[in-house]
């Protein structure tokens, strides 16, 4: 190891005592030269580096302490050890608070000396070594990273700083950081605050105001977040401050996508139920402060599963999405249009609205909806039912203004359909077509007509059947076999749910257990709010895996987003009770509902299942195409398995595939069977 010691004095016995002392050091190679003034030294230590200086406080030019300072200024980081007299050893004292590494009287013994000037050197090497370590890790680092001097002036910034500002090194040096780094806040209120010198003056870490926007040299914006700290030194001394940003554009967009996506019908763009709800809130509060009425209006299509049935789903959904566009058209900016899900929708009209006024709006929107509508190919007619609920004449909530308007809407239908109706206290829930579907379901419980079909799971891994879906069904006597979309509103009005439920929860578990030996995985059994919400739920299913010896995560229950918002605490509870069970929770519907993310992180599920409709968006080229992708990328950040319903196509299955979804279902998988062709369909793998 080598070092180069820089000797100045002009006092000739003590330079060659030193000179003799360097040479006689063993285990090191040390060279020295001489400078005879203050300005010669300044000259040589701008000529090329030195690793230390002994300097004398009488070297003419210098005026005490005033040499020191112009070595600094042109050697920060040079080891420095002065020579000094008895006379001026108060001085030496004092450059020590000015980072001097020590002093030496030249009266004194020498010994300790070199010790000093080997030492300052060896410290000075760790600390350009630790400072290349530092740059090289800095500019392996996707954060971009900006240091400053104590006065704000740019010293460093490693690769992505450059390519975030639009400035090199080289220019950047020694720029104000407001110049570099220029900000725009959120608000065009008020400057934005140099973070740098408050984090200097402060001495402690500042952060950035959400939605802060830089500003690149080329003067486009990147959206960014950032901190800024005080650079702390090993004597508590501040020596600058650093700044630490990264690019949160495509982060910042992706949280505005699924946040507009929470609150909106992914299929025609509506507010959902969860927006509705605060829109009507809203509504009625403005009522109320200014002794107004508010009007609400719930929309049913007539018969249009039979049109879905007919002409296919895609029809299904084109048709709802021109049923959304006449309802917009047919209110004004100021009234809210929500798909309250499946083909209901709900119209808020604005403060102000006699019933007068909700008549003539009601046939305006009957008389627009049933105009032919072009879907594709097909003309497809359709007319609606409406029900009519005013606050505060008939509710003084939003729960209770929808239930009315959703009962007057029941009401419409028994009516003719195609009609309006107001709701009044009179209307009862036991309706003319309830009262016989109670007589029906009820007997059908003794006469075992009830059944269960097993849609196939398969695992996109291994193309392996791992998972089945109970699904109910009615031999009915006159109609034949119908599945449960036909019958569970009903069962759940008539309050047959529940006993319906505990039958198909039995039936699905003793199956299970004995598909288990043909290595099933799983089996799913749908639930309804109102039996996930009744008390003897949870017991009961606790009974039922007891009773079948069926391990309990070889059960999953499930439970749709639109099902969640009918009494969301009690359901909450009732989910964290089942988990408790071990059995495993599959979200149904999953981006289509009326819950918000936060709510849904909340809850225990193991599994989200992306709804049918959003499956059918995968391929089709357009913007809604990525909506599948986000949601199972979203899934796969919070650990939850992600289940796609609804696989029709090749082309659907080989993007599923590549987005890494786990499971899926759907007629490419084949229709559900009876539990002897699942059976079947298992044994021949």
């Amino acid at each position: 190891m080598s070092e180069h010691i820089l000797i100045a004095t002009a006092d000739e016995p003590t330079y060659r005592r030193l000179h003799g002392m360097l040479d006689r050091e063993e285990g090191r190679v040390l060279s020295d030269e001489r400078v005879g003034s203050l300005g010669a030294t300044v000259a040589r230590l701008k000529q090329g580096p030195v690793d230390a200086i002994l300097l004398d406080l009488e070297l003419p030019g210098s005026a005490g302490l005033a040499g020191l300072q112009l070595v600094r200024a042109a050697a920060p980081r040079l080891p420095v050890v002065l020579l000094c007299t008895a006379n001026s050893e108060h001085l030496a004292r004092q450059a020590l608070q000015r980072n001097a590494q020590g002093y030496l009287r030249k009266d004194q013994n020498a010994d300790h000396l070199l010790a000093q000037v080997l030492g300052g050197c060896i410290r000075l090497g760790h600390q350009q070594k630790l400072r290349r370590r530092a740059e090289a890790t800095l500019e392996s680092i996707g954060d971009a990273v900006i240091t400053t001097d104590m006065l704000g002036s740019v010293d460093y910034l490693n690769c992505a700083a450059e390519a975030m500002t639009g400035w090199s090194r080289g220019e950047a040096m020694g720029q104000p950081i407001e110049r570099v780094m220029p900000l725009l806040g959120s608000s065009t209120e008020g400057d934005v605050p140099n973070l740098v010198l408050r984090a200097l003056q402060q001495g402690r870490p500042q952060g950035m105001d959400v939605g802060m926007l830089l500003v690149r040299r080329d003067g486009t914006q990147v959206a960014i977040e950032d901190s800024v700290a005080p650079i702390i030194g090993l004597g508590g001394h501040i020596s600058g401050a650093v700044v630490v940003f990264h690019d949160v554009t495509e982060a910042r967009s992706r949280s505005v996508h699924l946040a507009y996506l929470a609150q909106h019908d992914f299929l025609t763009r509506l507010p959902n139920r969860v927006l509705l709800n605060d829109r009507i809130s809203q509504a009625i509060s403005l009522a109320q402060r200014n002794g107004h009425s508010t009007t609400l209006m719930f929309l049913d299509l007539d018969n249009f599963k039979l049109i879905n049935d007919s002409f296919g789903h895609a029809s299904g959904d084109q048709l709802l999405q021109a049923v959304a566009q006449r309802l917009s058209d047919c209110v004004r900016g100021s009234d809210t249009v929500c798909r309250n899900g499946g083909d209901e929708f709900v119209v808020l009209l604005a403060e102000g609205h006699s019933q007068h006024d909700a008549s003539v709006a009601a046939q305006k929107i009957l008389a627009a909806l049933a105009q032919p509508h072009q879907i594709g190919q097909q003309e497809v007619q359709v007319t609606s039912s409406i029900g009519i609920s005013v606050y505060p004449a008939d509710a003084t909530d939003a729960k209770s203004l929808l239930k009315h308007a959703d009962l007057a809407m029941y009401h419409a239908k028994q009516a003719g359909r195609n009609n309006y109706q107001f709701f009044h206290e009179g209307m009862n829930e036991q309706t003319l077509e309830q009262q016989p579907a109670e007589q029906n379901l009820e007997p059908a419980q003794q006469r075992h007509e009830r059944v269960l079909y097993y849609r196939p799971r398969v695992d996109l891994a291994t193309g392996g059947t791992v998972g089945a879906e109970a699904m109910l069904g009615w031999r009915h006597s006159d109609h034949g076999l119908l599945m449960a979309n036909s019958f569970v509103s009903l069962a759940e009005a008539s309050g047959l749910i529940v006993p319906i439920g505990k039958w198909r929860l039995r039936e699905a578990c003793a199956q299970a257990r004995a598909w288990q030996q043909q290595g099933l995985a799983s089996v799913t059994v749908n639930l309804t709010a109102s039996e996930l919400c009744h008390p003897n739920t949870v017991p009961g299913v606790s009974t039922s895996l007891h009773a079948t010896r069926l391990p309990p995560k070889r059960l999953q229950l499930a439970i749709s987003e639109t099902e969640l918002m009918h009494d969301f605490a009690t359901c909450a509870m009732a989910l964290w009770q089942l988990k408790v069970l071990g059995v495993r929770l599959e979200l149904t519907g999953f981006g289509i509902g009326g819950c918000s993310l936060h709510e849904l992180l909340e809850l225990p599920f193991d599994a989200l299942r992306i709804n049918r409709s959003l499956t059918q968006l995968i391929g089709k080229g357009d913007s809604k195409s990525s909506i599948p992708g986000a949601l199972m990328a979203l899934a796969a950040r919070l650990n939850l398995q992600v289940i796609a319903d609804g696989v029709e196509t090749q082309v659907q299955l080989d993007l599923l595939k590549a987005e890494r979804c786990a499971e899926a279902q759907g007629l490419l998988f084949g229709k559900a069977l009876s539990a002897l062709a699942f059976t079947r369909r298992l044994v021949a793998g």
